[in-house]
């Protein structure tokens, strides 16, 4: 049974919550939650007074007022006249269930997991990235924010607008199939036609982000015996969401124009690419090869997924015509994302595509997750129609093109050995190094010196992939860390170096 806190006790459990980034009062509301809610309150036992607890912890009184008055009002506490604030019994009523009496027979009758399996996602080969990735010095890491360059005054006056009553009456309700439509209305009108792309409100639907719209057009599309093409190298998470579907996955070179146009494509009935940014190697397909790819779409029947991923973020010139925009006949399912330019947690992307098709999807989703928050999709459209975002995407590409050119000049005077991909934009760069390296090595041991880069090899389909090939991402380290960085990076290079090697060795495209 529990016993009464004493004062030591407190300000220990008081510590619990310090970090918890919440005023000093929603600390001790949430510390006094937690204590309820886990038993150590017991039923009976009065709180500390306000001037004790105050006293205790270090704050002032009339916080710990308030935190008490909140947690009556919210029905944790109840208050007693001349005998102070007590748990109330109802909370805890029903929460304690009786623990079961283990039996000493053994486990003999347990089902078959691995024979019930359909597939084993956990087997399939994904990028994986450092939970604690903000803890090393020199994180090259791609797809993470950088809270410096996050707009936090802007995205929380858009989160609070949200909050207003009309707006809660809008995006509280069960939504089903349908999304907010200011949300869809500011991706047709603002975002989309900065890629050329005109669509009306019924051919878009909103998704849990890029990722989740792809899942949701293998679910709907991809049969165990439909021939899906994926570039190679290409994105992992791709091929493993049409890989969980299908059996026939086809290897689709590419070079330094993105996907080449083979006759290896008649084979396909969908086709996924990224034009804009080829993943991983960055390249950016021109236009006459899309021209291509969409008339080899018309005249072998099959369809293009484009993903269409930092497609804003290009340092020169005007960017390339989507093949969306250039498409006549609906070929194209064009693939987008919000939130991977201004915070990957929120997970925001979208699907443009025929009525008939967007409808079915809607339907998919459905039954996968009904919608994606409709909080967030407002306070996102908020964000859009204030020109919070565009002014964003300026801010970080006017960044993003200081730490490439950081990252470029720092390569050619530290690593001369390597050859990097010439970056036109987005937040990565693509590192062919030298023919003996094996960047699985030198990702652990980068590791190991603070440094953190992403090996190649996972972006390749083929187990007889080239090793010496990785990806240096640059959205979440500082500017001042990238020289360094790299120079320690090269001290690693070195120091795994056989001795009678040639750093001068060709270099091959990878995938050819």
């Amino acid at each position: 049974m529990s016993t009464k806190l004493i004062g030591t006790m407190w300000g220990q459990l008081f510590q619990q919550h310090t970090k918890s980034g919440m005023s000093l009062q929603g600390k001790i509301r949430q510390m006094l939650v937690s204590a309820i809610l886990d038993g150590q309150l017991p039923v009976g036992v009065p709180l500390p007074s306000s001037r004790e607890l105050s006293g205790q912890l270090g704050v002032a009184r009339n916080t710990v007022v308030l935190a008490y008055q909140q947690l009556v009002d919210e029905g944790y506490l109840v208050s007693r006249e001349r005998s102070g604030y007590f748990v109330n019994a109802d909370i805890l009523a029903g929460r304690m269930v009786q623990k079961a009496v283990p039996q000493d027979k053994p486990h003999t009758n347990e089902p078959d997991w691995e024979r019930r399996f359909v597939f084993r996602p956990t087997r399939q080969r994904n990028i994986v990235k450092r939970a604690n990735w903000q803890d090393y010095p020199y994180p090259f890491i791609y797809g993470q924010y950088d809270p410096i360059l996050f707009p936090t005054a802007d995205w929380r006056e858009c989160s609070l607008k949200a909050l207003s009553v009309l707006d809660i009456h809008e995006w509280a309700q069960d939504m089903i199939l349908r999304d907010d439509e200011s949300l869809v209305q500011q991706i047709r009108t603002r975002v989309l036609p900065r890629r050329g792309v005109w669509a009306s409100a019924d051919e878009i639907v909103v998704t849990v982000g890029a990722q989740q719209a792809l899942y949701l057009l293998a679910d709907l599309l991809v049969s165990p015996d439909t021939p899906v093409g994926i570039e190679d190298p290409g994105y992992p998470d791709a091929r493993n969401i049409f890989g969980s579907r299908t059996s026939h996955l086809l290897p689709l070179p590419v070079d330094e124009e993105g996907l080449q146009v083979t006759g290896a494509l008649h084979n396909c009935d969908y086709v996924y690419v990224t034009p804009s940014h080829q993943c991983p190697t960055t390249v950016t397909m021109p236009l006459a090869r899309r021209q291509a790819l969409l008339q080899m779409a018309e005249d072998a029947d099959f369809i293009l997924i484009e993903d269409d991923y930092e497609s804003e973020n290009r340092f020169e010139g005007d960017p390339t015509p989507t093949l969306k925009s250039l498409d006549r006949n609906n070929r194209v399912i064009y693939v987008g994302s919000l939130s991977k330019s201004l915070a990957p947690g929120l997970r925001i992307g979208y699907i443009v595509g025929p009525a008939e098709l967007i409808a079915e999807l809607r339907g998919v989703r459905r039954l996968m997750l009904r919608h994606p928050s409709a909080y967030i999709q407002r306070a996102f459209a908020l964000f859009l129609s204030l020109g919070h975002y565009d002014s964003h995407l300026r801010r970080l590409s006017s960044a993003h093109r200081e730490r490439a050119q950081a990252l470029s000049d720092a390569l050619a005077k530290h690593l001369p050995e390597v050859h990097p991909v010439p970056i036109a934009g987005g937040a990565s760069c693509w590192i062919v190094g030298p023919e003996w390296l094996d960047a699985e090595e030198l990702s652990q041991r980068a590791e190991e010196n603070g440094v953190l880069i992403e090996p190649g090899s996972v972006f390749f389909m083929s187990t007889a992939m080239p090793r010496n090939g990785f990806r240096l991402g640059y959205s979440s380290i500082a500017l001042e860390k990238i020289e360094p960085g790299i120079q320690k990076l090269a001290e690693v290079i070195r120091a795994l170096k056989p001795s009678a090697s040639s750093s001068a060795s060709s270099v091959p495209w990878p995938g050819q």
